[in-house]
């Protein structure tokens, strides 16, 4: 259900003190600023990966600023590497990136009422982190207005992506420098268990969450990461079946 707005210059945050557009730009930077912690070797990670790929310095730069989405890129790099047919890079990337389709989904009662180009920015810079941040922000002060909530959003993109570009080129540029024996492909997992934990809060969740990770090691043995087409829609299937035995059970 959409939330309630409220008008004029200022918001409310959720003690009732007013708070400016500029305040909420820096609301969402400073609670981005955490991430960099494993965003920075993320992004250095899949500069070094994609160059021992093939890719080129200018190659990966522009995959990271046009794609946009970590896991998906390295998913796509790892199957070129493997000499993947296109179809099945294609069709891991995008089911890699379903959750996005959840992730918009869950944004529109809250940016219901943005333009057409507000929603294409949104939709460009939407990735873990910035969904994480912004629905917390949104559920925990819902009587911030629109122009207020996409200042936020715009602050925790300031501090997340543009770094994800700066240092996957970063990468690139210096991989060949960085020591072998400095495991940076720990960021991967890390960022993602940051983000995950803390949000599953109901049985669909933890359903979606179960079902997926273990589809994912069921299936861990299939070519070309066939695995991961399969577990994705199983776990978003499970979640949205327990959700609708959840709400009917509440009604009963």
């Amino acid at each position: 259900m959409p939330q309630p707005r409220t008008a004029g210059r200022q918001s409310l945050a959720d003690d009732g003190a007013p708070f400016t557009a500029g305040q909420a730009f820096r609301r969402g930077a400073i609670k981005s600023l955490p991430f960099l912690v494993v965003m920075i070797p993320f992004a250095l990670l899949f500069g070094v990966v994609a160059l021992e790929a093939g890719m080129d310095v200018a190659q990966v730069l522009g995959f990271s600023v046009l794609v946009l989405a970590g896991a998906s890129q390295f998913t796509a790099v790892q199957l070129l590497s493997d000499n993947a047919p296109v179809i099945i890079v294609i069709l891991s990337c995008l089911a890699v990136n379903l959750r996005m389709a959840m992730y918009s989904a869950s944004l529109v009662p809250w940016l219901r009422d943005a333009t057409a180009q507000q929603k294409a920015w949104v939709a460009y810079a939407l990735v873990d982190q910035s969904y994480a941040l912004a629905i917390q922000e949104y559920e925990a002060n819902p009587r911030m207005d629109l122009r207020h909530r996409l200042a936020f959003f715009a602050g925790v993109v300031s501090v997340v992506c543009l770094p994800w570009m700066v240092f996957s080129w970063l990468g690139a540029t210096v991989g060949r420098a960085i020591p072998q024996d400095i495991a940076l492909d720990f960021a991967m997992p890390i960022t993602f268990l940051a983000m995950i934990a803390p949000m599953l809060r109901t049985p669909a969740h933890l359903a979606a969450c179960f079902v997926a990770v273990a589809g994912s090691l069921a299936f861990a043995g299939l070519p070309s990461g066939l695995g991961l087409l399969i577990a994705s829609p199983l776990g978003m299937a499970t979640g949205a079946l327990v959700e609708v035995w959840s709400q009917r059970r509440a009604q009963a």
